[in-house]
């Protein structure tokens, strides 16, 4: 009696198509190409800069608070464990209290402000230049 063993094969199919599909959707951002201007259509907009320095205008960095404006320097952040996200470095007290804030990635053209992990997202701004 000749016994097949398809059940490898089979796993290690699986496995190297979830692979594939996984890392075509998990699109890598460079950090070098996140510097620009991005805006949202209620006039929102926050500009990185090459040097490592931000301004953010008109923004909305948590659900319901009036639009604010702020400035500092900023670093890209890849925890590996959770969303990619620009570390902003308030200056000056721009928001209060709050001496940084996390700006997400969602895309390389794509940032937003969520100040609940488990909320909506507060404000999302495309790259315009």
């Amino acid at each position: 009696m000749i016994r097949r063993r398809t059940g490898g094969r089979w796993l290690f199919a699986v496995l190297a198509a979830s692979a594939v599909l996984v890392s075509g959707c998990s699109g890598a951002v460079d950090p070098e190409d996140l510097p620009g201007v991005y805006r949202d259509d209620d006039g929102g907009r926050v500009e990185l800069s090459a040097d490592g320095t931000f301004s953010a205008t008109g923004v909305r960095t948590s659900e319901g608070a009036d639009p604010v404006d702020f400035s500092g320097s900023w670093d890209y952040e890849d925890p590996g464990t959770s969303s990619d996200f620009v570390y902003l470095v308030v200056e000056d007290g721009g928001l209060g209290e709050t001496g940084g804030i996390q700006l997400y990635v969602d895309d390389q053209d794509t940032l937003y402000f969520q100040s609940d992990p488990d909320g909506p997202v507060t404000q999302e701004l495309d790259k315009t230049s």
